[in-house]
């Protein structure tokens, strides 16, 4: 479906991030989209071989900080210690979510339906910051 240079500079950018040449750096910016249907595409198919989710849910915790010093009496004087206080957090946690299988396979058509049809432009826009960034 996709060139082999094509995904190759797909796998290579996703690496590279924000660093790198402004070639990189025009190339990482013009493939975005198509990394992001490709994440979801991934997932999509991992849940439709799995049969189920993955679903993230946050879950309110408390842990202890130190958050400042207090002076308690000791032999030779005061004495500095590390005062603790209680603060407010959160943990993530995963649970299984079911899904519809079709549904899922519909996601999962659309989503290869749409990078196919944005890889003509994200190529020409590949090329165009080859010619406009030469390295």
């Amino acid at each position: 479906m996709f060139s082999r240079v094509t995904l190759a500079v797909l796998g290579g950018v996703m690496l590279l991030g924000a660093c790198g040449t402004p070639q990189e750096q025009c190339i990482s910016r013009s493939t975005r989209e198509v990394r992001n249907l490709e994440y979801l595409l991934k997932e999509t198919e991992e849940n439709l071989a799995r049969g189920y989710a993955w679903e993230e849910y946050e879950v309110p915790t408390w842990r202890r900080e130190i958050c400042g010093t207090q002076l308690v009496p000791g032999t030779g004087g005061p004495v500095e210690r590390p005062r603790y206080c209680l603060v407010r957090d959160t943990e993530t946690k995963r649970r299984i979510k079911s899904i519809d299988p079709a549904q899922e396979a519909r996601k999962r058509d659309a989503l290869k339906a749409k990078i196919a049809a944005l890889m003509p432009q994200v190529e020409a826009n590949i090329a165009a910051c080859r010619t406009t960034y030469p390295e």
